[in-house]
């Protein structure tokens, strides 16, 4: 068998990317890492070891250059890059699996016209995460490509957890709660076993914040509730998102402002959330806590209070609180947050440690704390490896 996972991460600008290298044991390191931004504007290749040092540096003066020419420079440069290794295959984060796609896929052009039919449901990501999967079979079509979907943790989520209350003829159609950052807290779920195995049986609420937010409640491991739900719109603020809104506020903007759907979308997405109550002044909340402006304060503090309301919302689904994790960025490093977050949440019994906390300590609650707080960087590229690995490796046995 091959020496080499590569996973990929592709969004509308830019395909970030992760090379592993498979050990004996079939345990994975992480090789290096990069990111090919500015495509369609000035493509700009890089390539860093696992301790940040640059291992290439590339750029492409065209700016209609697509998709396909890109990922081959990725690909011819992993395999200089491995040297004796070679590459067993390509796993790619897929952002919408809807409800029928529960696990990770070998790509074969019947699941990719599966998953374009899940267009609709996720426009602004899917077909950017497919288009790689595309350009690559044209380019390598003997390299064996495996979709992760994001979606697909939160299939033992309760019918309950998942209806909307309309007319069941649009559940028919797939209007449900799917929830996402499935891969992040696949991961963390698995971390926590490993842990805490006692803390990992009971319940947990998993705060993934960072420029896209949302919670997870994990039973057992297991997720039965989250805050995102048909797309990544609903749920916490995020860093230009708005998080769950009143539907009558779209009806509005349509009906009395006069806003095309188009329009609502870009601003729904690329011109709410932190970006839009600091009043433009940044998505980024390292920005905003440093910044003495009102409005930036007013973002945090919703923020926070939009993570501690719907936090209150996944204990009663979970009947109760054990554990409370925090990763992604802000989660991971940002313990202003952390204490905010954790002081609203009181009521719950999280006592935070503020020596460990500031510290960025694995666990930062005290010991007299009803629930454990702890801070788990998460991987979704890791558990992309992985599940290629094990999904190759399968094949490789069958075979």
């Amino acid at each position: 068998m091959a020496d080499a996972i590569l996973t990929l991460n592709a969004g509308s600008s830019s395909i970030k990317f992760s090379l592993f290298e498979v050990a004996q044991a079939d345990g994975l390191t992480l090789a290096s890492h990069g990111e090919v931004e500015g495509i369609g504007s000035a493509p700009h290749f890089t390539a860093c070891d696992p301790a940040g040092a640059v291992l290439a540096d590339q750029r492409w003066p065209d700016a209609d250059l697509g998709y396909q020419p890109l990922l081959e420079a990725v690909i011819d440069w992993a395999e200089t890059h491995l040297g004796g290794d070679a590459l067993a295959a390509v796993g790619h984060r897929v952002v919408h699996g809807g409800a029928d796609h529960v696990r990770p896929e070998r790509v074969t052009p019947e699941l990719l016209t599966l998953l374009d039919a899940l267009t609709p449901l996720a426009p602004l990501h899917e077909p950017h995460n497919l288009e790689p999967i595309r350009a690559i079979a044209a380019a390598r079509p003997d390299l064996p490509q495996v979709a992760c979907f994001d979606t697909a943790f939160h299939h033992t989520m309760p019918a309950v957890a998942t209806r909307f209350a309309l007319p069941r003829a649009y559940e028919a159609a797939g209007v449900r709660r799917y929830g996402f950052h499935g891969l992040s807290y696949e991961y963390i779920s698995g971390r926590l076993a490993v842990l805490s195995p006692r803390l990992a049986s009971g319940r947990v609420i998993a705060a993934h914040l960072g420029n896209g937010a949302s919670l997870c409640a994990l039973q057992g491991g297991r997720s039965i509730d989250t805050t995102m739900g048909f797309t990544a719109l609903e749920g916490l603020v995020m860093g230009t998102r708005c998080g769950v809104l009143d539907p009558g506020v779209i009806l509005y903007l349509l009906q009395q402002r006069g806003l095309t759907p188009k329009a609502v979308e870009d601003l729904l997405y690329k011109r709410s959330g932190l970006l839009g109550v600091s009043g433009g002044l940044a998505s980024d909340m390292r920005t905003l806590l440093a910044s003495s402006d009102p409005h930036a304060r007013e973002a945090v503090e919703l923020f926070v209070y939009r993570i501690a309301r719907e936090a209150g919302g996944l204990a009663s689904s979970l009947g109760g609180l054990d554990g409370l994790v925090f990763t992604a960025g802000i989660g991971e490093h940002a313990p202003q947050v952390r204490a905010m977050v954790a002081e609203r949440l009181a009521w719950l019994g999280v006592e935070l440690d503020t020596y460990a906390n500031a510290r960025g300590e694995p666990v930062i609650s005290t010991p007299a704390s009803r629930v454990e707080v702890r801070v788990i960087p998460t991987d979704e590229e890791a558990m992309i490896a992985r599940h290629t690995l094990d999904l190759i490796g399968q094949g490789a046995r069958q075979d």
